[in-house]
């Protein structure tokens, strides 16, 4: 499970890297902004790319699944978990815009990190409560040589 979780990471950096350097611009918000009628504000592809940066980073830090550590899976969830709301969170205009100015082609890596992060999410929390609510192969032998014995 640990190389699975690690090689999703390296395929979600990529993608959000594409997303965040390649596809998202100044004319893809401009674009984004008009088709939804609203102004483009100052600063906004910076915050866009800031959010992008620091998701680039969560699934850089899921490489460190290799590791074992627990702690990285709880990382690799939350960043996951996120990322996986992206889909929703979107607005149409930016999928819109982003079909008008690069065609389906654009859509990719966003879809791959996106999509791909809600069915990670989903896997590693159907993971954790079936490993939560099935006894362990130890706690069984224990308890068969207890009840041998009593």
């Amino acid at each position: 499970m640990r190389w699975w979780i690690a090689g999703c990471s390296l395929v979600f950096a990529i993608g959000t890297a594409l997303q965040n350097f390649v596809v998202i611009d100044a004319e893809l918000v401009a674009r984004a902004a008009s088709l939804a009628g609203t102004p483009v504000s100052d600063g906004f592809l910076t915050g866009l790319r800031l959010v992008g940066d620091v998701y680039l980073v969560g699934n850089l830090l899921g490489l460190l699944a290799l590791t074992g550590r627990p702690w990285v899976f709880w990382l690799v969830l939350a960043v996951n978990a996120t990322q996986a709301a992206g889909v929703f969170a979107i607005p149409p205009s930016v999928w819109r815009a982003t079909v008008d100015l690069y065609g389906w082609v654009g859509l990719l890596p966003s879809v791959v990190t996106d999509g791909g992060a809600l069915v990670l999410t989903v896997v590693l929390v159907s993971r954790r409560f079936r490993t939560r609510s099935r006894p362990r192969r130890t706690d069984r032998r224990r308890t068969a040589s207890r009840s041998a014995r009593g």
